[in-house]
């Protein structure tokens, strides 16, 4: 490949993966402001987090930095945005609020996949020079939502399935697992070193891969299959 075809493949790589993740990020924050804010707190609103304008949600090395060091190294992206502040102790009531804010990140998540999906049957309509990257945005779009919703899921704080588990489980259960919060990321930090430390040496131990990739592909397949995507 020329010098000039890298570039364009690189641009058009970068392109079609950079505004899924906005997409993404920003919505599914907004999401949980926005429910926050009918459950009776206004804390989102007031820091100006219940908005679509992604400069709002953007942390530094969650939506800039991490995103284009696993687009340099794997080709594939991933990202988070700056959580929303919610004081749960203002939702009301207080045990379902909390849960239906934390779902509605991954909610909204997987409505995005819905609708992307449901686009790229418009995306024949496009001028036929765009077709292929308007495509390629709208499959990463499904990807990355998918992708969002079950890591987010993953029952451990503050992942948002971690305050869904706090929510639902009983007392005794719910109190050390609400205590692990500080930890939560230390916790990912360290799957993550495992499961990239034995890709690289083979060892065939991938936590990462067992608890998203394996429930993110079927997420996939259900959009799909629910959009006429799929056969």
């Amino acid at each position: 490949m020329t010098d000039d075809g890298h570039l364009a493949a690189l641009i058009t790589n970068a392109t079609t993966w950079v505004l899924p993740v906005i997409f993404a990020v920003t919505f599914h924050e907004a999401a949980h402001g926005f429910i926050a804010l009918r459950f009776g707190d206004d804390t989102a609103l007031r820091a100006g987090r219940i908005s679509l304008n992604p400069l709002n949600h953007i942390d530094p090395f969650g939506t800039v930095l991490l995103p284009a060091l696993l687009l340099m190294t794997s080709g594939f992206m991933f990202g988070y945005a700056k959580p929303v502040p919610v004081n749960f102790g203002r939702l009301r009531p207080a045990r379902l609020g909390m849960i239906l804010v934390a779902l509605a990140g991954p909610g909204m998540n997987v409505l995005l996949a819905i609708l992307s999906s449901l686009l790229l049957f418009a995306v024949g309509f496009a001028p036929a020079i765009a077709q292929r990257w308007l495509g390629l945005n709208l499959a990463h779009l499904i990807v990355l939502n998918c992708v969002l919703c079950v890591f987010n899921m993953l029952p451990l704080p503050p992942l948002d399935g971690g305050r869904v588990a706090v929510g639902v489980l009983p007392r005794f259960l719910a109190v050390p697992l609400a205590r692990l919060e500080p930890y939560g990321m230390l916790i990912l930090m360290g799957l993550f070193v495992v499961s990239y430390v034995s890709a690289r040496s083979g060892l065939g131990i991938n936590p990462l891969g067992w608890l998203i990739l394996g429930p993110a592909n079927m997420l996939i397949r259900f959009v799909l299959l629910v959009t006429g995507q799929g056969a």
